[in-house]
């Protein structure tokens, strides 16, 4: 007795499912082993997109951005671009620890130790809560100079976003040349070998999108440069701290 062709057709059906899901497998399992196989590359490239900078150019000052790590690997870099006669002076930016103790005190003892004259180093303590309110304070101080060209001094996991919130708070104000800085902690051709190299990445990565939410669009960022310097309270800010110092409101 012959099947019923419905049953053959279901036959035929059952077989040709099977025989795709096994293709979908095989290719599943080729990709992994193609991305297994070039996962060094593909690491290191990655690793690599946060590191941008641009050739430096004679500039009013080079701009030493706070939170430098235990070696002062960006100090040491500062301090070089100075030797080397790019700017007559550089901005120690720090936030502050203690109301009467910052960061830049810190890095201008870095950078004093490494050549730089202390008459050359502009102490800038800060009350900043991330690097674009760092930015604006210093493009008003970058104003009230009248610089025109700055270098910008940052670890190089940290030049891409630095680069990203620059470009747009130093807009119409004065040209900005990211340098990079190595940094013991994070090595872009073996970032994921470390654990602290991990943790960079993956904190920069937040980071970097915040920082493109905060400034998706240009009005946001005009109103926090813009907004008018308040008088500083003397019950709030310490003691021999410009007024330029305190965080935008």
């Amino acid at each position: 007795m012959s099947r019923p062709r419905n049953a053959d057709l279901f036959t035929r059906r059952q077989r040709g499912g099977i025989i795709l899901k096994l293709i979908s497998w095989i290719f599943i399992l080729v990709v992994l082993a193609v991305l297994y196989t070039l996962r060094t590359p593909l690491l290191r490239t990655v690793g690599e997109f946060w590191v941008v900078e641009n050739t430096p150019e004679e500039a009013d000052a080079i701009i030493l951005l706070g939170d430098d790590n235990y070696t002062a690997d960006r100090a040491t870099r500062a301090a070089e671009l100075y030797r080397e006669g790019w700017a007559p002076r550089i901005v120690a930016s720090g936030r502050f620890l203690r109301p009467y103790a910052s960061i830049a005190e810190l890095m201008q003892r870095d950078l004093t130790d490494r050549g730089v004259p202390a008459d050359a180093v502009q102490q800038m303590p800060i009350l900043a809560a991330n690097t674009r309110e760092e930015a604006v304070l210093l493009r008003r101080l970058a104003d009230r100079q009248h610089w025109r060209r700055v270098i910008v001094v940052t670890s190089n996991y940290h030049t891409r976003r630095t680069r990203h919130i620059y470009t747009r708070v130093f807009r119409d104000s004065a040209d900005v040349f990211i340098v990079a800085a190595r940094d013991g902690g994070y090595t872009p051709a073996g970032w994921w070998r470390s654990r602290s190299g991990l943790k960079i990445f993956f904190m920069e990565s937040v980071a970097y999108l915040v920082a493109i939410w905060e400034t998706r669009s240009t009005e946001a960022a005009q109103r926090g440069l813009h907004a008018t310097d308040a008088a500083p309270n003397p019950a709030s800010t310490p003691e021999g701290v410009p007024p330029f110092a305190t965080a935008p409101r």
